[in-house]
Protein backbone atom coordinates (compact mmCIF):
# COMPACT_ATOMS: atom_id res chain seq x y z
CA UNK A 1 0.00 0.00 0.00
CA UNK A 2 2.63 2.65 0.61
CA UNK A 3 4.29 1.20 -2.28
CA UNK A 4 1.45 2.02 -4.24
CA UNK A 5 1.50 5.37 -2.70
CA UNK A 6 4.77 6.02 -3.20
CA UNK A 7 4.52 5.05 -7.11
CA UNK A 8 1.72 7.48 -7.71
CA UNK A 9 2.77 10.60 -6.16
CA UNK A 10 6.70 9.62 -7.93
CA UNK A 11 4.24 9.90 -11.14
CA UNK A 12 3.13 13.08 -10.18
CA UNK A 13 6.07 14.88 -9.41
CA UNK A 14 7.87 13.92 -12.63
CA UNK A 15 4.65 14.95 -14.47
CA UNK A 16 4.86 18.34 -12.96
CA UNK A 17 8.64 18.58 -13.51
CA UNK A 18 7.72 17.93 -17.01
CA UNK A 19 5.32 20.22 -17.40
CA UNK A 20 7.37 22.96 -15.84
CA UNK A 21 10.35 21.87 -18.11
CA UNK A 22 8.46 21.75 -21.41
CA UNK A 23 6.67 25.77 -20.40
CA UNK A 24 3.87 26.93 -21.66
CA UNK A 25 3.67 25.88 -25.85
CA UNK A 26 0.20 25.72 -26.77
CA UNK A 27 0.67 22.69 -29.39
CA UNK A 28 1.93 20.15 -25.89
CA UNK A 29 -1.17 21.89 -24.11
CA UNK A 30 -3.59 21.07 -26.79
CA UNK A 31 -2.11 17.38 -26.99
CA UNK A 32 -1.81 16.47 -23.43
CA UNK A 33 -5.31 18.17 -23.01
CA UNK A 34 -6.41 15.21 -25.77
CA UNK A 35 -4.92 12.48 -24.24
CA UNK A 36 -5.96 12.90 -20.93
CA UNK A 37 -9.25 12.78 -21.86
CA UNK A 38 -8.63 9.95 -23.84
CA UNK A 39 -7.13 8.21 -20.41
CA UNK A 40 -10.34 9.00 -18.69
CA UNK A 41 -12.40 7.90 -21.23
CA UNK A 42 -10.78 4.28 -21.43
CA UNK A 43 -10.36 4.41 -17.44
CA UNK A 44 -14.17 4.69 -17.36
CA UNK A 45 -14.79 1.92 -19.86
CA UNK A 46 -12.57 -0.33 -17.93
CA UNK A 47 -14.84 0.30 -14.72
CA UNK A 48 -17.91 -0.27 -16.79
CA UNK A 49 -16.13 -3.91 -17.95
CA UNK A 50 -15.48 -4.10 -14.06
CA UNK A 51 -18.75 -3.67 -13.17
CA UNK A 52 -20.61 -5.84 -15.64
CA UNK A 53 -18.36 -8.43 -15.13
CA UNK A 54 -19.07 -8.58 -11.40
CA UNK A 55 -22.03 -10.34 -10.80
CA UNK A 56 -22.66 -9.02 -7.02
CA UNK A 57 -22.90 -5.73 -8.01
CA UNK A 58 -25.37 -6.61 -11.16
CA UNK A 59 -27.52 -8.90 -8.90
CA UNK A 60 -27.56 -6.54 -6.18
CA UNK A 61 -28.27 -3.59 -9.12
CA UNK A 62 -32.16 -2.94 -7.75
CA UNK A 63 -31.22 -2.14 -4.04
CA UNK A 64 -28.19 -0.33 -4.65
CA UNK A 65 -29.52 1.87 -7.22
CA UNK A 66 -31.03 4.69 -5.30
CA UNK A 67 -28.28 4.85 -2.66
CA UNK A 68 -25.73 4.87 -5.76
CA UNK A 69 -27.63 7.67 -7.50
CA UNK A 70 -27.53 9.87 -4.06
CA UNK A 71 -24.41 9.09 -3.44
CA UNK A 72 -23.62 10.29 -6.97
CA UNK A 73 -25.50 13.44 -6.72
CA UNK A 74 -23.73 14.35 -3.61
CA UNK A 75 -20.50 14.18 -5.24
CA UNK A 76 -21.03 16.18 -8.64
CA UNK A 77 -22.66 18.85 -5.92
CA UNK A 78 -19.14 18.97 -3.70
CA UNK A 79 -17.34 18.71 -6.95
CA UNK A 80 -19.26 21.74 -8.48
CA UNK A 81 -19.54 23.31 -5.04
CA UNK A 82 -15.41 23.05 -4.84
CA UNK A 83 -15.44 24.14 -8.24
CA UNK A 84 -16.73 27.45 -7.50
CA UNK A 85 -14.88 27.86 -4.26
CA UNK A 86 -11.55 27.64 -6.23
CA UNK A 87 -12.50 30.10 -8.87
CA UNK A 88 -13.83 32.51 -6.71
CA UNK A 89 -10.71 32.59 -4.27
CA UNK A 90 -8.29 31.67 -6.48
CA UNK A 91 -9.01 33.00 -9.96
CA UNK A 92 -11.85 35.68 -10.31
CA UNK A 93 -10.00 39.19 -10.47
CA UNK A 94 -11.54 41.86 -7.90
CA UNK A 95 -13.41 44.71 -10.03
Amino acid sequence: MLLDIIIVLSIMILGIGIGLFIGNRPKVIKVVGILTSFAIFLLLFLLGIGVGTNDKIINNLHSIGLQALILTLGAILGSLICAWATYKFFFKTGK
